[in-house]
This record gives C-alpha cells, structure tokens and sequence, in this order.
C-alpha cells in the first residue's frame, strides 16, 4: 500500500488511534479495575470457543466478539483499478517475570524491585498487518489471503546493581491464523457501481473451546480493521451516498465493523472499516500532542488527571506497560503552551443572523467529542410542523442522514419521549428524549443522559402525550 499519500497518512493516524483504544486506561497502571478486563473492540476469536460461548451474533456493535467481521462498500472503478485490502490487529504478548531461583532456575513471580525500578507481569500486544491487493477485475472472482502469524518468545534479563542475575522477563507470543477475502460484485445502481465484501475471519482451530477467555485472547485477533485503497476509482459514503447509489448503500451489510470515507476531506480513494463507528473523514486533533488510549476522552482532563498521580501510582504505571511510561513522561515534560493549547481551539466561524444568532451549518454535527455543547436550561415549547412539542410529547424520530450523530441513524423510525426542550448558546432548540422500548431509559432519565435531536429530526405523533 502506497504510503506517499496525505490522505492515507491522515488515515493511518486515526487507524493507529482505533488499533490502541482502550489498550491501556487512565490511571494507567495494572492494579486498577478498569485495566484487569482489556481488550473491548474489534476482539476476533477462535470459532469453536466463539460457538461454545454464543458470540455468534450479526450486530453491528465493535465490542461484541466474534469469529469473524464483514464489510460492505460501495466503488465506482474500472476492472483494471487495483484495491488494496490492509488488514490491521494486535497479537497478544503476554509479559511474565520470573525470579531466579537458589538452583539457576526461575519460578513466575508477580513482580520483581531490580536497579531501582519495579518489573510487573502484564499482557502487552505486538502490531501485525498483512495485505490483499488485487485488480477490480479479479475481485470479481474472489481473492482470498491466509494470514499466519508465529509465536514466539523474548527473554530479557535482570540483573542487580553487581551485575548478578536476580531473574527476567519472558515475553511469549501464540501462533495466530486467520483469513482475508474480498470480493467485487455490481450493485443495483443507474450508473456503474460495484459492492466491495471483505471478511476477516479467524481460522485457529487450537483452542480449547471450553478454556477461559484469558486463554483464548492469545489467539485472538486484537482491535482487527481494515484500510482499503483504490487506485483509479473512488468509494461512496455510506453515510451520505449520493442520491443514485442510496438503495445501493441500504442493500450493504456490515457486521462487527462500519466503513467509512478516510483521509483528507474531499477525497475518496481511503476506506477505513473500523469496530468503531466513526464519521466520513474522522481525524485526530491536531492539538493533541500524543496517545491516551481514549480517543472518546479530552485530552487536556486526562493530561491534568495524570499530573495529580502520586509517586507512588505513577511508580506502579511505569511498571504496568512501556506505553504508560511514555504517556507519564510527555505530561510530566509538557511545556505550559501544549498544554494550555488543549483547553479548546474553535475550527469554524460561522455567519451572525440579524438577530444575533449563529447561523446553523447543515454539515456540521452539533456536537464534536470533546467540544462543550453549550445547551442552557430548557424551554417550555417548540412548534413542529404546527404541532407544539413540550415535555411528554410523543414524537417518531427521523435523524438527518448528513451531519448528524452516527449511532443515532439506528434509531431512525423508533418512537420516543420528550424529556425537555434546549435551547444552545446560537438560539437553536433541541429536543431531548428518551427512546420506547429503552431497558435503560428510567437510568438515562435519572442521569440525564438523553438523546438530542434537532426540531426537523422528529415527526409528531399527534395528540399522544406521557405522563412523566
């Protein structure tokens, strides 16, 4: 795959982010609950001890584990255009110290105080990727790639201030197998228009099915996705197809991962399939000064956050992952203008109404991850194609299919309950709701935690109204 590509640069950015989110969670360090149960997204496993624990499922959601993953995407190419399939994913790498025992041997220990430093066992991961390319025209026969990964296994030694053996580290790593197959078929379209499958699946056929999940991870696929190119050709947004290929996008069926436009804006030769739903052109921010493993996370709270950490945690962190040691060592050497640039950037200006309002931006989501959202206390009322909504209306939802929230698109037709009219800091109302059918609806509405949507994203049901 071509790296001499802004827009691919721009992508593999935001891969790398989906390839580490959750590796390893504030407070960065082994003890903490958060980092005992690891590894949500893009989790691949065995098919027999997938089938012996029920994740056989079809949803869409990246945090479900599964055998296998599949995505569907829309191309316009020739069959002499060239389609490169990178598949992406962590190998587990479990990390175990060993103490040096009184007859030359080693006994696994749980940790280790060498030289002034502390070494813990912890499961760590080794990058992997492998690459399909092929002609359009040979897709249409189906291409597929066996992926084999060796295991393998590393031996660092500790020795004391003298330089006398006083045990190691034993990095151990399991043979993974997996497959790749992608294939070309048209798509029911006005205009040439091909449907692009690639399914990813993992082969192993070594672990016991009935083993626990730590036993199985090391032969898992860890955060799998893939980053597609075309070469003379162009992919379509599923998100915001172009009104000929909309039935096309509707017939496409992703499960356990979503393709998206990657790269700069305004291209369109960059897919990136990923566990995470993600909007067209996601991108880091350019202000973020390095990984946090939380890319739904803000930057500046979790680099403050660190900062507060005593010796002693931040001690322990070290010794958690070579990564929590480089996160503590950038915060800790941030210079005050790095920082202070996290504490907010604004990316658009927007026209003023006569009335002193922003005019809204159709393309523009209301609310980014990590932007204050603005939205002050509620109003009484807002009138919706005549009909006057206020709290307790009954209304079906129809979210935009351009710029809004992406996990929102899958309550379209569902019906809901006004919870309170907003109005944001630009004069524009909002209608939070809770959603029918919701198990969690009576713990969103006592946290607050409700969907926004806009006026022209509900439709009415007259005359039906809750009581609260």
């Amino acid at each position: 795959m071509r790296t001499d590509s802004p827009s691919l640069d721009s992508a593999e950015a935001v891969a790398d982010a989906i390839l580490y989110e959750g590796y390893l969670l504030y407070p960065y360090r082994r003890s903490s609950g958060k980092n005992r149960v690891r590894w949500q997204f893009g989790v691949l496993v065995p098919p027999a001890w997938g089938a012996a624990h029920g994740l056989v499922d079809s949803g869409v959601a990246g945090s479900a584990e599964s055998p296998w993953q599949r995505t569907e995407c829309l191309v316009e190419a020739q069959d002499a255009a060239i389609v490169r399939v990178r598949l992406r994913f962590l190998q587990l790498q479990r990390r175990v110290t060993e103490s040096r025992t009184a007859d030359g041997g080693y006994r696994p220990v749980d940790r280790i105080e060498v030289g002034g430093r502390t070494e813990l066992s912890f499961d760590e991961a080794v990058p992997r990727e492998h690459e399909v390319a092929a002609s359009v025209g040979d897709l249409r026969r189906g291409r597929r790639l066996d992926v084999r990964v060796p295991g393998g296994e590393d031996v660092e030694a500790l020795v004391d201030d003298r330089g006398g053996p006083v045990g190691r580290v034993v990095r151990r790593r399991w043979p993974l197998s997996a497959s790749v197959t992608v294939s070309a078929a048209p798509a029911e379209a006005p205009f040439r228009l091909l449907r692009l499958g690639i399914r990813v699946e993992n082969t192993d056929d070594a672990t016991p099915p009935d083993s626990p999940r730590d036993e199985a991870l090391p032969r898992c696929l860890l955060a799998a996705h893939t980053l597609v190119t075309v070469d003379r050709g162009r992919f379509l947004s599923l998100l915001d197809p172009p009104e000929w290929a909309v039935a096309a996008a509707r017939e496409c069926r992703n499960v356990h991962t979503f393709p998206v436009l990657a790269g700069e804006p305004g291209t369109a030769d960059v897919l990136l399939s990923s566990p995470i739903i993600l909007y067209d052109h996601p991108k880091i921010a350019p202000e973020s000064p390095g990984d946090l493993h939380d890319a739904t996370e803000i930057d500046e709270i979790l680099s403050l956050r660190t900062l507060t950490l005593s010796d002693a945690e931040k001690r322990e962190a070290r010794a958690t992952d070579p990564r929590a040691a480089a996160i503590l060592d950038r915060v800790d050497t941030m210079p005050p203008e790095v920082l202070e640039r996290l504490h907010g950037a604004i990316r658009t200006l927007a026209p003023v109404r006569p009335d002193g309002a922003a005019e809204p931006d159709p393309d523009r989501p209301w609310w980014e991850p990590g932007a204050d959202a603005g939205i002050t206390p509620e109003t009484d009322t807002v009138l919706v194609t005549g009909t006057l909504l206020a709290r307790g209306s009954r209304v079906r939802l129809r979210p935009r299919r351009r710029g809004t929230d992406a996990h929102d698109m899958f309550l379209a037709g569902r019906t809901a309950r006004v919870e309170q009219v907003l109005l944001d800091v630009d004069g524009t109302r909002f209608l939070a709701v809770t959603v029918d059918d919701d198990p969690g609806a009576e713990l969103h509405q006592w946290y607050g935690r409700l969907r926004h949507f806009r006026p022209e994203e509900v439709e009415p049901l007259t005359g039906e109204v809750s009581a609260p």
